[in-house]
């Protein structure tokens, strides 16, 4: 009896016997040194094949044939044959993990030199855990690379390979691979916003630390709370806010991205930036009437004013007001002739060295009598 051996079968083979009186034949199997058991019938006295199937990789078997008669009896048993399935293929020869990828890793490994080989089970876990969970399946013995996308950012995973046979056979796992996914860039540090410039903001911050920023987002709210809009992206570190108001509170946050898209997280508290306020409101200091003349004073309270404006109505009649305006004025007195009989009103404006004119003083009211 001759024996040829797979990894998971044995074929046996012998010399038929073709007198009528054998109708078939018994398959014996069993382990050396141990009692043989019938495993198979074989209802064809020219058959001289017979395949063994499922058994376990690597091991050890021995076989025996006999013949049956029609009336059911069977001959001594042939001699003993031995046989070994062969063991599995080997793991996947070379692994190896390219990491600091932006949120992907990518694996390459050699093709592995079984030709049986018909695909490659990727497996992936992380370090501290013990289960291991397939998620790709590479079908072609000489397909040798996969990439893992979708991954968290600075984050450590593990990963193994098993080669699949074309009979559904699995090798050992490959060696064990570590890989590191790319961190994203570093906290934008050093962000504050300008408090005292007119009708506009500037927003200053530190340059990242990683080579390959390439560029700043700037955040906007005019909530502490948010939302924050991405309103501007720039190389630079700084950002310049128009705002064609006095004295209004915005809010900001910057973050960083890197060439391949990654993008740092933003700052817990914003920055807060202002623009320069209106100068406050000059105050009267003295009203005089002499004869026909008014005569006042005044000061600038926040001393920030260069020159005032003076604001003058005359109500004539009740649809009938003139307003004459006084600009350029850099001293703090102002005379004015009246027509007794007609009523009068004075506003003064502070204007800074900005151009932002104030909200306008207490006004001065006065109507001289008719004579």
């Amino acid at each position: 009896m001759r024996t040829l051996s797979d990894i998971t079968s044995i074929a046996l083979e012998w010399t038929p016997l073709y007198t009528e009186r054998v109708k078939g034949y018994y398959i014996y199997r069993g382990k050396e040194g141990k009692k043989l058991t019938r495993i198979a019938k074989v209802d064809d006295r020219y058959s001289s094949h017979y395949l063994d199937k499922k058994l376990t990789p690597n091991t050890s078997y021995v076989y025996m044939v006999s013949a049956f008669g029609k009336d059911g009896r069977e001959s001594k048993p042939s001699e003993v044959a031995k046989a070994k399935t062969l063991p599995l293929p080997e793991a996947v020869p070379f692994v190896d993990a390219i990491d600091h990828l932006p949120r992907e890793v990518k694996l390459i490994w050699r093709p592995h030199p079984y030709p049986k080989i018909s695909q490659y089970i990727i497996y992936r876990s992380e370090p501290g855990e013990k289960d291991w969970k397939e998620i790709a399946k590479v079908n072609g013995r000489l397909n040798a690379e996969y990439i893992d996308k979708n991954l968290k950012d600075k984050h450590v995973y593990l990963y193994k390979i098993v080669a699949r046979t074309c009979d559904g056979l699995d090798t050992p796992p490959s060696k064990i691979v570590q890989a590191s996914t790319k961190p994203r860039p570093s906290i934008v540090r050093g962000l504050q916003a300008s408090k005292n410039l007119p009708k506009k903001i500037i927003v200053k911050w530190q340059p990242n630390p990683e080579p390959d920023i390439t560029m700043y987002k700037i955040y906007k709210s005019v909530f502490e709370i948010g939302p924050y809009i991405v309103v501007a992206k720039t190389k630079n570190t700084q950002y310049v806010d128009l705002i064609n108001q006095d004295g209004v509170k915005r809010y900001y946050k910057v973050t960083a991205v890197d060439k391949d898209g990654l993008e740092s997280f933003k700052q817990d508290v914003p920055a807060v930036g202002t623009t320069l306020a209106k100068p406050l409101p000059p105050v009267i200091l003295s009203k005089n009437i002499n004869g026909n003349t008014i005569s006042f004073s005044w000061e600038s309270p926040d001393h920030r004013a260069v020159k005032y404006e003076i604001v003058k109505k005359v109500y004539e009649g009740i649809f009938d007001v003139k307003k004459y305006k006084f600009t350029n004025i850099t001293n703090t007195t102002f005379s004015d002739t009246l027509v007794p009989g007609i009523e009068y009103e004075y506003k003064i404006y502070a204007i800074d060295a900005n151009g932002i004119k104030s909200k306008a003083s207490e006004p001065i009211k006065i109507k001289l009598p008719k004579e």
